[in-house]
């Protein structure tokens, strides 16, 4: 099927872009990003800087961007990371969660190659967790993750897929899929990975909202946050910069 642009996308399912993702230009797919230099407000950030070393890949969802992560960089720099161990994996919204998920694996050996270390951090948004679900637990990427952060993820599927079905990516998100199926079958959290998840009643996007959690994970219940107002929740994106530095 042939790939359609953002801008196209938004006047055949507006309803969906609007709330799946943010719009916005982006590097080649998989490219090294640089994180940028915003600035983000210290709410929910340690009392001093943490100390680690372990590099950090985000990952964001349907039909968003590296610039997706500009807020929670700020954070995790704030928290003692330098800009040259926090990277953006980008991929293809509209093609296939198997090839994005390789794409991400591809991803990780170069960062681990480019940094020196043994493992890195993954914290992903909505559909980012299909991608770094299938990484870790088929593609054995596990080994090479020290923590994996879900915000919002979509990793028993959403209902809300179901307004872009004509992708392959919204039918492997759909629930009862054959893709969430092979992401959800026995061991939901393999390997020595710490995993987490962060989910919310009033999220909107992810149907049930309780699709997030991971059996074996420590899966936070967050108040009441929107699944686009993650991407901009300082206490959140602290808590996660805690969790990647335990």
């Amino acid at each position: 099927m042939r790939r359609r642009s953002p801008r196209r996308l938004l006047g055949v399912l507006a309803a969906a872009a609007v709330v799946f993702g943010l719009f916005s230009s982006a590097p080649a797919a998989g490219a090294l990003t640089p994180t940028g230099t915003a600035a983000a407000s210290s709410a929910g950030t340690a009392a001093q800087p943490l100390s680690t070393s372990t590099p950090v890949v985000f990952v964001h969802g349907y039909t968003g961007s590296a610039a997706n992560w500009v807020t929670a960089m700020s954070v995790f720099r704030l928290n003692g990371w330098s800009s040259s161990d926090l990277f953006a994996y980008e991929y293809d919204s509209y093609g296939d969660n198997v090839t994005n998920a390789r794409g991400l694996a591809t991803f990780v050996d170069n960062v681990k190659a480019r940094t020196g270390a043994s493992k890195v951090a993954i914290v992903n948004h909505s559909m980012g967790g299909l991608v770094s679900q299938y990484y870790l637990k088929v593609l054995g990427g596990n080994s090479s993750v020290s923590h994996l952060a879900s915000i919002a993820g979509a990793n028993h599927g959403t209902t809300y897929a179901g307004a872009c079905l004509i992708y392959t990516t919204c039918r492997q998100m759909y629930p009862g899929s054959s893709f969430i199926a092979q992401i959800t079958s026995g061991d939901e959290t393999p390997g020595s990975t710490e995993y987490a998840t962060w989910y919310s009643a009033c999220d909107g996007i992810i149907l049930p909202y309780t699709s997030t959690r991971l059996s074996g994970a420590t899966n936070n219940n967050v108040l009441c946050q929107t699944h686009i107002g993650y991407l901009a929740d300082t206490v959140v994106l602290g808590q996660i910069a805690r969790f990647v530095a335990s």
